[in-house]
């Protein structure tokens, strides 16, 4: 990226029914989809996601607990390169 180029980002809501087990089990079954190699030829280094909930105000990160069972309010990271 050059000095004083606009980056853009691609935001994809995925509304999940379900329990939060199930979500979770689903969230990371898309990830999975996601082809390095491809993504690679679009340019695209990086993807940073996170599973949250409708009624949770906070960013909470669902995917990512600690084994007290609290969640984290840091997004996931795919990094390529």
């Amino acid at each position: 990226m050059l000095l004083g180029e606009i980056m853009f980002r691609l935001h994809i809501d995925i509304p999940l029914v379900g329990s939060e087990a199930e979500a979770s089990e689903v969230s990371k079954k898309i990830i999975d989809l996601l082809e390095k190699e491809k993504m690679l030829t679009l340019g695209v280094e990086q993807v940073n996601y996170r599973l949250g909930h409708d009624e949770d105000r906070q960013k909470s990160n669902y995917l990512l607990k600690n084994e007290n069972g609290h969640v984290s309010n840091k997004k996931c990271h795919i990094y390529w390169l």
